[in-house]
């Protein structure tokens, strides 16, 4: 399984990454399988640089904040009206009210919305699932919306992604033995942070060395904040290896 970056920008896209999206790829039957995990705002046109959008398999969302899933509306008319015809529909798993959220985004009535384009499926009604060589488990973690971290794995290789999060018990669980563990770190120790809504540095560096998990990259720093200063605080709290992510990165496991 490869992990590339597109789009690691906490929030909002920053001026080096989008937002929220990573693309996981395995070969498997003859030909290399793609999802993605998000797709916010800004992530379609970086991602690409890297691959024919056209070929993703199937999208995964953590969560609906416009900056983990709102370029879902440009894959939408890239799938929808292509010079090539109509692209067909992918599955997309989300939260409940996924299909009529960005329906409503795209200015759509809610039937039948994209539903033509995309088969949505509900964590709540399918909280794991099976696209080609990788299977899924979603877990739901607090966040003001509904928000669950993904767990993906290819054989015996697993990936854990956050996706936005607080400090849980669920999202230890969901990131425990992970080969790498994707964890935002939004928050920094030195503020006043509001409760179950981001990670600091410090307790994502907590959350993986709680879980056993055996490498460590942190995501999702907004702008505004010192990358220097999640990484440090990480440290503080988990020994192995420990990266950050950049739009680009690429991880094998």
């Amino acid at each position: 399984m490869r992990l590339t970056v597109i789009g690691c920008a906490g929030s909002f896209p920053g001026p080096d990454s989008p937002a929220s999206c990573y693309l996981l790829e395995a070969d498997h039957e003859g030909r290399t399988w793609r999802i993605l995990l998000d797709l916010g705002n800004g992530a379609l046109g970086t991602l690409q640089r890297f691959i024919d959008p056209l070929g993703v398999d199937a999208v995964l969302l953590s969560h609906l904040h416009p900056d983990h899933c709102m370029d879902l509306c440009g894959f939408y008319v890239m799938r929808s009206y292509h010079p090539n015809g109509a692209a067909p529909p992918i599955p997309v798993w989300g939260p409940a009210g996924t299909a009529e959220q960005l329906a409503a985004a795209y200015g759509l009535e809610d039937m039948p919305g994209m539903r033509a384009t995309f088969d949505f499926r509900r964590y709540p009604d399918a909280p794991a699932g099976q696209i080609g060589p990788f299977s899924f488990t979603a877990t739901e973690v607090v966040h003001p919306v509904p928000a669950y971290a993904l767990r993906v794995s290819v054989g015996e290789k697993v990936l854990t992604f956050s996706g936005d999060s607080g400090p849980c018990p669920a999202l230890v669980e969901a990131a425990r033995d992970a080969d790498l563990f994707l964890a935002e770190a939004s928050f920094r120790e030195v503020d006043d942070n509001p409760p179950d809504l981001h990670l600091t540095g410090r307790q994502a560096g907590e959350t993986a060395t709680a879980a056993g998990a055996r490498h460590l990259v942190l995501t999702h720093i907004p702008a505004w904040f010192d990358v220097d200063t999640a990484e440090d605080e990480a440290r503080a709290a988990y020994d192995g290896p420990l990266d950050r992510a950049r739009s680009g990165a690429v991880f094998d496991l």
